[in-house]
């Protein structure tokens, strides 16, 4: 019907230009020529060139006969017209030519262009997976979206695994496309699984181009460096050559790219986990032997010395009763931290005085340091905070200790509360040691204690788990706070934590 409707509308153009130049005498035979050799440059660009070189013999014939002498007749008497005649024939067909190669190399450079977009959306999409699992699962609806495919199945080689786009279709390569049924896995809904995966481990071992079959889908085959992979196959599309290379390269990629990342995870969790492990160790070696070793030499003093002056009895008892003291401290930390990892703590919460908070840890340091100086500086205005009172308060008495235990006994200890936003941010300052800037992002991690900390407590005998901290950022995090650390070597640290203020 569209082709007819061309072909008739050639015919008429044709027979407007001949009735216009007929009716106007004294139009050169030059000026006739060049008005159909446009027509034929104006078809070859945008219809073809088959239109083209139909209109230009149709063309050839209408000038002879119309306006080359004799006039009425298709023969010519002048020698000189049959070289004009053919070089007109011959300047439209080439000219034609030429459009139409213009033409087919700008909708090829268009389609190539509209390629590269569909490649790069695809692209970003693909960084978003994090793990193999989700990126297995999101390729073949992406590749889907990105080249508007109405179904696309992804065959993965290890564990004989096949992913779709549609649930409803599996696609195989060997089952003709049939635009009236839908996809092909419409087609093969009778052929077994075994049969397919067989199909599709053959579309594997394909090279990367293979001439398009009739209503076949598009078989690409993926590899990993020189190992073949899988295969990715995609309905009712048409791709050339260097599409489906970039298309296999950039699926390849991605899966071993993921891979590589789930990898390089693995192995930080395992150095991690193992970090951990010696922690552990280093800590129970050291901080459960210590007070244990303690108490069993008091015991086994009292024991293989009967008569013992009443003075000596009492500082052995005393010993075995602090280190037994210090030894379930380190049990009943080591249990907090399983329960907050664990999320097995209720939290209590509700609206609570900023002000009391602090003022009830300030006042247990105090007792405990009667000699230090604690300075607090909170607004009158202090808003109330959503908190579970125990656990804050056991915050707040964990970072007060610390700055105590590691900053020199003249030195002050400065506590401030001041919104921010939605939160209400507390700090602990001290006049310390500081801590390294390499260890800043450390120091709340589980049974670690930084160097200088390390140092004073081998010097000073301050003892400590290295739980501390780790326990205080799990209970402002449960809170749904954050905790953070500003430190300099030799002009002490900063710990902040923040608690969200409780609103009408």
């Amino acid at each position: 019907m569209v082709e007819s409707a061309r072909w008739l509308a050639i015919a008429i153009a044709l027979a407007g230009i001949v009735a216009l130049y007929r009716r106007f005498s004294g139009v050169s035979d030059t000026t006739v020529a060049l008005t159909m050799l446009l027509l034929v440059l104006l078809l070859a660009g945008n219809w073809g060139l088959r239109y083209a070189v139909g209109a230009s013999i149709a063309a050839t014939l209408l000038f002879n006969y119309f306006f080359l002498p004799p006039i009425g007749t298709l023969t010519i008497a002048d020698t000189r017209n049959w070289v004009a005649l053919f070089a007109f024939l011959g300047t439209a067909i080439y000219a034609s030519h030429l459009a139409n190669r213009i033409r087919e190399e700008s909708d090829e450079a268009n389609a190539r262009r509209h390629e590269s977009e569909m490649l790069y959306r695809l692209g970003r999409q693909l960084l978003q997976p994090e793990s193999v699992a989700q990126l297995f699962n999101f390729i073949p609806s992406s590749v889907a979206n990105a080249f508007n495919s109405p179904a696309v199945t992804l065959y993965i080689a290890d564990g004989e695994r096949i992913y779709l786009s549609d649930p409803k279709y599996i696609s195989s390569p060997k089952v003709p496309w049939n635009a009236a049924d839908g996809p092909a896995g419409i087609n093969c809904a009778e052929r077994t699984r075994a049969e397919i995966i067989r199909d599709l481990r053959e579309a594997m071992l394909l090279p990367v181009f293979r001439p398009p079959t009739e209503n076949c889908p598009v078989a690409i085959p993926l590899r990993i460096g020189v190992r073949p992979s899988g295969a990715l196959l995609l309905e009712g599309m048409s791709l050339s050559r260097e599409t489906m290379e970039a298309l296999s390269g950039l699926v390849s990629m991605s899966i071993e790219r993921a891979g590589a990342l789930e990898n390089s995870a693995r192995s930080e969790a395992a150095k991690e986990t193992e970090r951990l492990r010696t922690a552990l160790l280093d800590s129970v070696t050291h901080e459960l032997r210590t007070p244990l070793t303690s108490i069993k030499a008091s015991i086994s003093a009292l024991l293989t010395q009967p008569v013992m002056d009443e003075e000596s009895q009492k500082e052995l008892l005393t010993v075995i009763d602090e280190e037994s003291d210090r030894l379930n401290h380190l049990i009943e930390q080591a249990v907090e931290m399983a329960q907050l990892d664990a999320n097995k703590v209720q939290l209590e919460l509700k609206p609570l005085s900023a002000a009391a908070l602090v003022n009830e840890a300030v006042d247990e340091c105090r007792a405990a340091n009667p000699a230090r100086d604690i300075r607090v500086s909170l607004s009158q205005s202090l808003p109330k905070v959503i908190a579970d009172q125990a656990w804050i308060e056991k915050v707040l008495s964990n970072l007060l200790a610390n700055a105590a235990k590691y900053s020199p006994p003249n030195q002050p200890i400065f506590v401030s509360a001041d919104p921010q936003g939605d939160m209400l941010a507390i700090s602990v300052a001290d006049r310390g040691a500081g801590i390294d800037p390499l260890e800043q992002g450390m120091i709340f991690d589980k049974f670690y204690r930084g160097q200088s900390q390390r140092d004073l407590a081998q010097r000073n005998r301050v003892s400590g788990t290295g739980m501390g901290l780790a326990i205080a950022r799990a209970i402002v995090t449960a809170h749904g706070g954050a905790i953070g650390l500003t430190s300099q070597l030799g002009h002490g640290s900063v710990f902040t934590f923040t608690l969200p203020i409780a609103r009408p």
